[in-house]
């Protein structure tokens, strides 16, 4: 656990002073620096102010008889000025909103089943709450709440708390001393001493903008065109191979020997007992839709291939499964896909169950809505493929593409050790359909994990004009007419134009809605699809080479993008 705590330490000091917190210093540093050393309020006596009363003199009456002297009165100390505590209760609002949140509020949200973005809208009004309790101090307390969403699973364990409070703990220290900064600046101005009032309200009301600011996404266009300096120190605390290890199995403690086997290996391994298919929100392709025990299975190899029906690396590796399970299922094989969401239109069992037919998947397949299976076979890719062996000992897992002849061959040696006697038919045949080098990434059309966007500034959540720079370059995209940018998709409004520049063999856009979308290549029109239904994914170029070319997309307004795939 030492480990996980100090993994989600250092992400929590790394994100802290990301980019993506740029927006919220200013509320930070304003909302420590309020009624920064101020005495407490007193008010006038009967004979006058206090100073006036401290700097006169007092007849007071001498001992023994004597008459009464004048004296002068002993100097009364000033009285010590308040503690400024609010740096440190913003701070305590930023680990105690973010812990909440993320482990209790997600799991309750969860279960309640409201739209997926309520948790954004709640931080969006604590922050605005935030900033009345500024302006107002008795409507709210000076809470900063940093809300990240790890995922709606339902189960917390001493693990993720541990790894939820040192993240935030970690977020909060940098905070914490830029809060300081500000009450050392308050104590220290005059200006700030004698217009606390004035500051809180300015810091209130600039909280109350910065909601405002975040709820139409126009501190997006500021963070983009920071560069992302903190991107390799993040690559290495957090997708080093023991970050990658220990963030894999929070969930699950059964699956920890998973840990002993590596990526791809060309040999069978002992890899620990297969954790069970379970959490699954529907089965496709089984009597009556009954799940599938994997203990039932004892006697027969076990493929388990996670993927999802728009990823197009998982679309491109489902003819060699197909393959295996057509050849192998008499020899033993049993294939079964675990169907893990990365959207959520991909959650809806409708679309899964259409698109499984198209794509010919006959074998059974388990709808992992909430990702119970991927966490428990510490999954983190799609497609990823796991070998089971008769006894329910997974021996070998690989991620991504490729490597068909080498899992073919190892499915092949558990199948013999199974049975020594059983006859193979000869091999699929299809090869390793190695990778192309320097091909265009996946690329989202969704405001939080957009990359390579130029052009007009960004608006989430409601129509907006934009215009094509003069140059795109390579892997970067652009938008012309008006879209609407949301947190799953665009879409097309009137005169819409998409453009990016690529280098694959392939394009492909995950699209959805009603109507034709015009397909260009550097300029020239190639074809026109017709959009129907649900999100699919659409072919939009296929050429036998891989080359560089601009590829423009002219959609028919209310038609919605998702995600390019390249091969």
């Amino acid at each position: 656990m030492l480990t996980l705590v100090l993994i989600g330490l250092l992400g929590g000091l790394i994100t802290a002073v990301s980019p993506c917190i740029l927006p919220v210093l200013p509320a930070v540093f304003l909302a420590g620096g309020g009624d920064a050393g101020l005495p407490p309020e007193t008010g006038p006596s009967e004979t006058g102010p206090p100073s006036a009363a401290r700097d006169r003199d007092v007849a007071r009456p001498v001992p023994d008889g004597g008459s009464a002297v004048l004296v002068d009165d002993p100097p009364v100390r000033p009285p010590h000025p308040r503690r400024n505590r609010r740096p440190y209760a913003v701070v305590t609002g930023i680990v105690v909103s973010f812990g909440f949140f993320t482990l209790l509020g997600v799991t309750i949200i969860s279960a309640l089943g409201p739209p997926q973005d309520i948790l954004r809208r709640l931080g969006l009004g604590v922050l605005v709450m935030t900033g009345l309790g500024l302006i107002f101090p008795p409507v709210a307390g000076p809470v900063l709440a940093a809300i990240a969403v790890a995922g709606a699973r339902g189960q917390i364990s001493s693990d993720i708390v541990a790894l939820t409070l040192s993240f935030a703990l970690g977020t909060a220290i940098p905070l914490l001393v830029f809060a300081l900064a500000g009450r050392r600046v308050s104590a220290r101005v005059a200006a700030f001493r004698t217009r606390s009032r004035g500051l809180r309200i300015a810091a209130g009301t600039l909280t109350i903008v910065l909601a405002f600011a975040l709820a139409f996404d126009a501190t997006t266009a500021l963070q983009r065109t920071l560069p992302d300096y903190t991107a390799a120190a993040q690559k290495e605390v957090e997708d080093s191979d023991t970050a990658r290890r220990q963030l894999s199995g929070l969930y699950d403690d059964s699956n920890k020997e998973l840990s002993a086997c590596e990526d791809g290996v060309n040999e069978l391994r002992p890899c620990g007992q297969a954790p069970p298919v379970n959490g699954i929100t529907k089965w496709l392709n089984t009597p009556d839709g009954q799940p599938v025990d994997l203990t039932a299975l004892r006697g027969k190899v076990v493929l388990i291939d996670f993927w999802t029906y728009s990823c197009i690396n998982c679309r491109r590796s489902l003819p060699h499964v197909r393959d295996w399970d057509r050849a192998y299922k008499s020899s033993g094989l049993q294939v079964i896909g675990v169907h893990s969401p990365e959207f959520a239109f991909e959650k809806d069992p409708g679309n899964v169950a259409d698109q499984t037919r198209k794509l010919g998947v006959g074998y059974p397949v388990a709808l992992d809505n909430q990702l119970a299976t991927w966490n428990a076979y510490r999954n983190r890719f799609r497609p990823a493929k796991y070998l089971i062996d008769a006894n329910g000992t997974v021996r070998h897992f690989t991620f991504g593409e490729g490597r068909y002849d080498q899992t073919e061959d190892l499915i092949r040696t558990l199948l013999r050790q199974a049975d020594p006697g059983v006859k193979l038919p000869p091999r699929t045949g299809r090869g390793n359909d190695r990778l192309t080098a320097g091909r265009t990434p996946e690329t989202y059309l969704n405001t939080p994990r957009l990359r390579g966007y130029t052009g007009t500034p960004l608006m989430l959540g409601r129509p907006a004009a934009y215009r094509f720079p003069a140059a795109i370059p390579l892997n970067g995209l652009s938008l012309d007419g008006t879209w609407t940018a949301a947190y799953e998709q665009f879409t097309a409004g009137d005169n819409a134009r998409l453009a990016i520049t690529y280098r694959a063999k392939n394009a492909n856009l995950v699209l959805a809605g009603e109507g034709p979308v015009t397909v260009l290549i550097d300029g020239k029109k190639t074809k026109t699809i017709q959009v129907h239904g649900a999100p699919t994914l659409y072919r939009l170029t296929d050429d036998d080479h891989p080359r560089k070319g601009r590829l423009e997309l002219r959609p028919a307004p209310g038609i919605q993008a998702f995600a390019f795939t390249f091969g």
